[in-house]
Formats: structure tokens, C-alpha cells, sequence
């Protein structure tokens, strides 16, 4: 049995992760705190040691192609999601988010963790039907690299933003953040606070990436746990990933070629290797790619 169709490796991978979650809030992150550098940096290797292990009890029982394989999709989604992080960075800023309400990053990964499962079962049902979705992903990628290239740097605008602007009209919304609570009553009236408004952010913010990077990973493989567990295990370490990089988001301001780059090479293997007839799976070697 492939260990796509292996219906024990995806029930063991969900109960892991799920207990991981609980493991992490409710054991390490139980009582709220501003995490600082030194913590968030212990819990990334955490998380990449977490990955590495997946990957080696893969080598053991499919061998090193599959491991590959898995690796180069968390390289990839890792990478990707580097960009996200910063948008929730400039959204973290405008709002001004105290640095003991950010538990609401948790939040937003259930929430990504729901979506990226949904858009992967949708992307696999439509690869396997019809051939040619994968040139439409890789357009997508050609897109979005393009886009990012030559996009200037701008600041979070919430009162441009069409997202903030709905959710204002529908919402009744409070002034003041209330620790860490989402909703709030006052005055008889049950009212949703700032934070809020900013898990609904950081929800649609995840959807507009996962819509950019599902694509990528598919032009590594087509295996649907493969592309599942490389994004969940790169989207776990999100949040502990932001805490990191959140103090020196500024040095980063090349970012955006380096990952408009990586967009195009994409989908330059992607194209490429439907074109001469090759499966996604046969070429880990992609991997190569992301060292130049």
C-alpha cells in the first residue's frame, strides 16, 4: 500500500500534531508572556528537529526518495512562509497588538491548519482529473513572482484595506483591546474587540499565501501526505518563527526578490517536467535548487 492511500500514516500524523498543539499551549505557553528571542529560537529548532525526525522515519520505511521528497516541500513551504510572516508582522504593528494578546497567532495556525488540509484535498482531486491545473499553477506562480518583484514596499494601511473596512461595516467593534478575549460585552451589547479583527486578518492573510504557495509544493509531488505533512510541519513553527524574526523584520527588505525567485523556479520545473512527461515525484532534486 503507497503510503499515499495508507489511511493509518494520516490518523497517527493528525493525533501528533494535534498533541503537539496541545503540548504547546497548553504545557509551554499555558500562562501568557511576551516570548522573547532566545525562547522563540529554542522552539524553531524544536520544530525542525520535529521535521527532521519525520523525515528520517520516512528514509527507514520508503526510502530515501520519498525522505527527499518530503524535505524539499518543507524547505519550500518554510521558505514561502518567511513572507507571510511579515505581513503579520506590519498588521501586528499597525494595530498595535500588546505583546501579551499575540496568543492570538495560535488561533490563526488552527485556522491555516483547516485551510491548507481543504486546499490540498481540492488541489489533488483536480490533478487527478484534469492534467492541465498543473499549468495553471504554475501561471499562478509566474503571477505572484512577478507581482512581488516589482511591487514597492508599503506599509499596512487598515483603512484601505477592503478586509478591515467589511468587518467594520458588519461588526460592532470595541475600541480597546480586552486582554485576551475576542469578544466583549458593554453597555448590554456583545461587541468584537480589536484582536478580532486581527485573527480575521491573519486567517485571510494564510489564505491568500496558501493559495500561492500550494502550487509550489505541488510541482514537487502529487503524493497528497506528502504535501500535507511538509505544509503542516513548516505551518507549526509559524508562529514561533514570527517571535524570532519579528525584532529584525527591517534587515530583510531584500526578501521579496529572493522569494519571487524561488516562485519562478517553480514553476519553471513545473512546466518543464509536464511538458516532457515526468511525475512531480521523480524529481526531489529540485532541492538542489534552493541552495543556489
Amino acid at each position: 500500500m503507497g503510503i499515499a492511500t495508507n489511511v493509518w500514516f494520516w490518523v497517527v500524523f493528525v493525533a501528533f500534531v494535534l498533541a503537539m498543539l496541545a503540548v504547546d499551549l497548553g504545557v509551554f505557553h499555558r500562562k501568557v508572556h511576551v516570548v522573547r528571542p532566545r525562547e522563540a529560537a529554542v522552539w524553531v529548532a524544536v520544530w525542525v528537529a520535529l521535521a527532521l525526525a519525520f523525515a528520517t522515519g520516512l528514509y527507514f520505511v520508503y526510502g530515501h526518495h520519498v525522505a527527499l521528497t518530503f524535505l524539499t516541500g518543507y524547505v519550500i513551504e518554510e521558505s514561502l512562509s518567511v513572507d507571510n510572516i511579515f505581513v503579520i508582522v506590519l498588521i501586528f504593528e499597525y494595530f498595535r497588538v500588546p505583546a501579551t494578546c499575540q496568543r492570538v497567532l495560535f488561533y490563526g495556525i488552527l485556522g491555516a491548519l483547516l485551510m491548507r488540509g481543504l486546499f490540498i484535498g481540492i488541489g489533488t482531486l483536480l490533478l487527478a482529473r484534469f492534467h492541465w491545473v498543473i499549468y495553471v499553477f504554475g501561471a499562478m506562480l509566474v503571477v505572484t513572482g512577478i507581482r512581488m518583484a516589482f511591487k514597492h514596499d508599503e506599509e499596512f494601511d487598515g483603512e484601505r484595506n477592503p478586509v478591515v473596512r467589511v468587518a467594520r461595516r458588519i461588526l460592532p467593534l470595541s475600541k480597546e483591546y480586552q486582554g485576551k478575549h475576542f469578544f466583549v460585552i458593554e453597555n448590554g451589547r456583545q461587541l468584537a474587540t480589536p484582536l478580532f479583527l486581527v485573527l480575521v486578518l491573519v486567517e485571510v492573510t494564510d489564505l491568500v499565501f496558501a493559495i500561492d504557495s500550494i502550487p509550489a509544493i505541488f510541482g514537487v509531488t502529487r503524493d497528497p501526505f506528502i504535501v500535507f505533512t511538509s505544509n503542516i510541519f513548516a505551518i507549526l513553527g509559524l508562529r514561533s518563527l514570527y517571535f524570532l524574526l519579528a525584532a529584525v523584520v527591517d534587515r530583510f527588505y531584500l526578501l521579496k526578490y529572493g522569494i519571487a525567485d524561488l516562485r519562478q523556479l517553480f514553476d519553471s520545473d513545473v512546466r518543464w517536467l509536464s511538458h516532457y512527461g515526468f511525475k512531480p515525484l521523480d524529481v526531489p532534486t529540485l532541492a538542489g535548487g534552493l541552495s543556489t
